[in-house]
């Protein structure tokens, strides 16, 4: 497909076991960079760290995609929209994806992208951002594990962002979801943990506590002790569990797990939340 500008783009897109071209089927969108040249990959079932398992999905009447992404640099984060939700919209037009039914999900890089994207963008039923960098300001100076200041990440590195904070600080607000978090109307299911060693605890606790002033619906899940991703096996029983109860909610009517529910009311259409 192509891109809102202007470049060929391509993706990876899993289909179910007897895929019928004539059905709409629920769609989520999970990326990270570029996907394409793991088309061959065999992907063995397994338990979640981070994002979802391919198989699991597909072998739940899923579809998945994964779209490439190609960076401007100064833009990661509209170079992210430009070609992401080009490509939904061509699942949409084509008659893959029904739009009322698409859910999206990032970790790490792919979780500052999933949290800029819905800032942007309605198109998609509910997101799951993990482990997201929503302020660059703040995390331009913070430190990773270890002690390592992460200020080359956004001068040098996958930030792509390519100048100090001082020389452009308009580009960090800019590429900064949570300076738009009012925009935000897609339910969330933030995951990130207390001993995330790469990005700070914080920058989840931001997104989350932005979205409780605004009286939007998220929910944030901790697994504390837990790093950047998950290692622990009950860990990973659990996020994978709830993370799918939260997509089928939204994008097969499941009905809303009690963990859901708690602290929070639901209008007569069942999604409008508003908390107690």
């Amino acid at each position: 497909w192509t891109t809102f500008d202007g470049i060929e783009n391509e993706g990876i897109l899993f289909l179910p076991e007897n895929y019928d071209s004539t059905r709409c089927y629920p769609v989520i969108v999970t990326f990270y960079e570029r996907h394409t040249d793991g088309l061959f990959d065999y992907r063995i079932p397994e338990l979640s760290s981070s994002v979802i398992d391919v198989p699991t999905y597909v072998s739940n009447d899923y579809i998945v995609f994964m779209p490439d992404v190609h960076y401007k640099i100064g833009d990661p984060a509209e170079s992210c929209y430009d070609n992401v939700v080009s490509g939904v919209q061509m699942l949409i037009d084509k008659g893959i994806a029904d739009k009322e039914r698409i859910g999206l999900i990032g970790h790490s890089w792919g979780g500052y992208e999933v949290a800029y994207l819905v800032t942007r963008t309605d198109i998609f039923r509910c997101a799951s951002p993990g482990a997201a960098v929503v302020n660059t300001i703040s995390s331009y100076t913070a430190l990773r594990g270890g002690g390592m200041p992460r200020l080359y990440v956004y001068e040098d590195a996958q930030g792509r962002l390519g100048k100090t904070l001082w020389e452009d600080p308009d580009m960090y607000i800019r590429n900064s979801p949570i300076f738009n978090a009012d925009k935000i109307h897609t339910p969330l299911l933030i995951f990130h943990c207390d001993e995330d060693n790469a990005v700070p605890f914080s920058q989840g606790l931001d997104l989350f506590f932005a979205m409780r002033r605004l009286e939007r619906p998220a929910w944030l899940l901790n697994y504390k002790g837990e790093g950047h991703s998950l290692n622990g096996e009950a860990a990973m029983l659990d996020w994978g569990i709830r993370l799918k109860q939260f997509f089928d909610h939204y994008l097969k009517d499941t009905p809303m797990p009690r963990w859901m529910r708690e602290g929070i009311s639901i209008d007569e259409q069942g999604y409008d939340l508003k908390y107690e």
